[in-house]
């Protein structure tokens, strides 16, 4: 289900600047070397400043583009998507004039289905489809479990905070940021938990399965078990991999999970060490 195209297009960073210009994208760093994109997909209440510490261990071949919902961060008065299916389109017509080059989609959690479903969404437009899927923290669509979190009062979407970790106490006890926090995570908790995704062909991307070893949404044998989940939606191969640390494990192990990230894209690739933070945010 993977269109074809010139791996070797490409755009002058200045056009591809222009091209980019949406709310929905956020890019640090477009050198003329870059010659892969890494399209990255936030957790649910995550925003794509999550990756933003991600730009320093990019190598120049790899260009860095991490996606913004609306109502978080710069966004706060952008209303939110109704749905899955609207989520997804948008997002689909922010990253559509990027795929001039060959690219991988990364989603965490929630941002795992949300991946999946894009590279479904491209595909029906036509347009290239990912080199690799990187599906982290959540189970295959149509097997994930979902619950009605969404509905509940703001202490038990704290309680789910607390159990997942990636959520400091300090900030759950500040009212102001609590608000703002629990105001995205119960949006983006109502679109994963009403999604119910369609019976559809598979893939032809290889898919990789990131979990932490301590996940209690998964787990290094929940993932495992799980896998053949995400293997029956690709004709490709699934991989799966487990990283000592719980939900947010791609924390501290960032780099870890980078590097990984980066050998699945092309095996020359290695992090990067000596690049300084991007100035713009």
């Amino acid at each position: 289900m993977t269109a074809s195209f010139s791996p070797n297009a490409s755009f002058p960073p200045s056009a591809r600047a222009s091209r980019a210009d949406s709310p929905w994208i956020r890019r640090w760093s477009d050198g003329p070397a870059s010659r892969l994109t890494l399209i990255c997909l936030p957790h649910a209440g995550g925003s794509a400043g999550f990756y933003r510490p991600w730009a320093v261990l990019m190598p120049p071949e790899v260009e860095l583009v991490a996606i913004q919902y609306p109502g978080r961060e710069d966004r706060l008065g952008d209303p939110g998507s109704t749905g899955m299916g609207e989520l997804v389109t948008a997002v689909a017509d922010a990253v559509q004039p990027l795929l001039d080059r060959p690219y991988a989609l990364f989603g965490h959690s929630m941002g795992s289905a949300v991946a999946w479903e894009l590279a479904h969404e491209l595909d029906r437009r036509g347009a290239p489809g990912p080199r690799r899927l990187f599906a982290s923290g959540r189970a295959a669509p149509g097997t994930a479990v979902t619950g009605q979190l969404h509905r509940q009062d703001d202490n038990v979407l704290c309680a789910e905070l607390g159990r997942l970790g990636g959520t400091s106490r300090e900030i759950l006890d500040d009212p102001g940021l609590r608000s703002l926090i629990l105001t995205a995570v119960r949006h983006d908790y109502r679109i994963i938990e009403t999604h119910r995704p369609e019976d559809r062909p598979p893939l032809s991307c290889p898919i990789h399965v990131l979990t932490g070893s301590a996940d209690p949404e998964l787990g290094e044998e929940g993932s495992r078990d799980r896998a053949d989940g995400w293997a029956d939606l690709t004709t490709a191969r699934t991989e799966v991999r487990a990283f000592p640390g719980d939900h947010f494990y791609l924390t501290p192990r960032r780099r870890e999970v980078v590097a990984a990230v980066l050998r699945r894209m092309d095996p020359s690739l290695t992090t990067g060490g000596a690049r300084t933070w991007p100035s713009t945010p």
